[in-house]
């Protein structure tokens, strides 16, 4: 075997900026497909339409994904970029940091087309390859922990010992046969402060995450209303959630990222929230033009900011709330708005909702009214 072949690639995708690089073969991920197939007849990726068992199937077989496969690239590049710049005066709220910069499936493609495109100049043959940027079937994580990139932390991140999990992974699957690299040793032991510091509870196990109670799937995939009893517990994220890699101590001591795609952007790392109450949908794609923000939709974002001013407490944001509830034209934002308007209390919002409950003329966000206002009578 050639080893100037590994060098090279390993070389050239370092080059283009992703921080690890590692190969390892195109063989069945059996154990992977067979633990993605009982989360799913277990419940737990329920909400996710699109991760059925065919897809799952198909994912961890690479050689069905590009036919005559023998190995896969695997990479990781950090997005860790500092902390966010937050704005005085005004309630904010909290994007996950992945979602910081510039839409990493744009970025990362174009850097893998590249290194692709490069494979048959570094073999010296036509090589064929077929690129994997979490948006397809592939078992990323899969690749990426047998390749040696990284290990499952219990919360099912990638941990890598350079990058902690703040990265993203990526594959390159080829008919290139290269010599696999070892998967780490790494576990996370007897920690746990993931699945403790957990808000909503949504590490049921170690390993094992119930999709439908995590705040990333809550604020992000959801379509409808977030649960009720999980309002409280979403806190002021607004698109995603930080919480179990914040307290991971892998990330403790992970480097920093080197690429200025991901270096946040000053209206979107830690946005001011009432202003996003205000926005309309042409605004809403001009605002989050290339972020992966747009994946929320704009009335998934104005719920969430409804659940993160509830959350606050700031009565400031009372009056936004109010023309909310009044104005906005889609019922599911107009529920929400309720909700936080009974969350924050006082004799002004409380005002606001006897007003709504007259001339509301939607069931769910009458019935949203009805009982926020007699929870406030209780607590009064």
């Amino acid at each position: 075997m050639n080893r100037n072949l590994e060098i090279e690639i390993r070389k050239r995708a370092k080059a283009l900026g992703f921080d690890i690089v590692r190969f390892t073969n195109a063989d069945p991920f059996a154990r992977d497909e067979q633990a993605a197939l009982q989360r799913i007849r277990d419940g737990l990726m329920d909400g996710l339409p699109w991760y059925t068992e065919e897809r799952v199937r198909r994912g961890a077989r690479p050689g069905e994904l590009l036919p005559g496969a023998k190995s896969i690239i695997s990479v990781a590049i950090s997005y860790l970029t500092g902390e966010s710049e937050k704005a005085m005066g005004q309630p904010i709220g909290k994007v996950a940091r992945y979602a910081w910069g510039d839409d990493y499936h744009k970025v990362i493609k174009s850097k893998l087309k590249e290194l692709a495109g490069a494979l048959p100049e570094i073999a010296g043959r036509p090589v064929v390859s077929r690129l994997f940027v979490d948006d397809g079937a592939m078992l990323d994580r899969a690749a990426a922990e047998r390749s040696g990139v990284g290990w499952f932390g219990k919360n099912t991140n990638i941990l890598t010992p350079s990058h902690g999990s703040w990265v993203f992974v990526a594959q390159l699957v080829t008919d290139l046969e290269l010599t696999p690299d070892e998967a780490l040793k790494k576990t996370c032991g007897e920690c746990v402060r993931c699945i403790d510091d957990c808000p909503t509870n949504a590490i049921v196990a170690p390993y094992v995450i119930d999709n439908t109670k995590c705040i990333s799937y809550l604020t992000i995939e959801l379509r409808g209303a977030i649960p009720r009893e999980l309002r409280p517990l979403v806190g002021d994220w607004v698109f995603g959630c930080d919480i179990c890699q914040d307290v991971c101590p892998v990330n403790r001591k992970a480097e920093q990222s080197l690429e200025p795609a991901f270096r946040q952007r000053h209206d979107i790392a830690a946005p001011t929230l009432l202003p996003l109450l205000e926005l309309g949908d042409e605004a809403f794609r001009e605002r989050f033009t290339n972020s992966p923000i747009k994946r929320a939709k704009r009335v998934g974002m104005q719920r969430n900011v409804c659940v993160a001013l509830g959350n606050i407490g700031d009565a400031a944001a009372v009056p936004a709330l109010a023309k909310t509830l009044r104005e906005n034209a889609d019922a599911l934002v107009r529920l929400h708005a309720a909700w936080a308007l009974g969350r924050i209390g006082g004799e002004e919002a409380r005002q606001v909702l006897v007003e709504a409950a007259q001339t509301e003329q939607d069931s769910e966000v009458k019935q949203e009214i009805e009982v926020s206002l007699e929870e406030l009578t209780a607590k009064a």
